[in-house]
């Protein structure tokens, strides 16, 4: 964390000048706007549970398809039916 403390007769504008500075040197706002629109990673276990659930609805619209009563209504049912 950066701190500046305030000298004897130093006023507000250079010692706002001077904490500027200081967090320029730092690099944490470099870090900051690099870092602002990332999404945090998934865990491996959400990676896992994402792909099951995508191989079970893709199962369940194959046997549909098959079935040939695959539709919209369907994919919600199925959906629904997987939560």
């Amino acid at each position: 964390m950066i701190q500046v403390v305030k000298k004897d007769k130093e006023n507000a504008e250079t010692l706002i000048r001077r904490f500027s500075r200081r967090i320029q040197q730092s690099g944490v706002l470099k870090h900051a706007r690099k870092t602002r629109f990332q999404a945090p990673k998934k865990t491996k276990r959400k990676q896992r549970d994402e792909a099951l659930y995508k191989v079970k609805i893709r199962k369940a619209i194959n046997k549909l398809k098959k079935m040939d009563r695959f539709d919209e209504e369907a994919l919600k049912n199925i959906k629904k039916k997987m939560d």
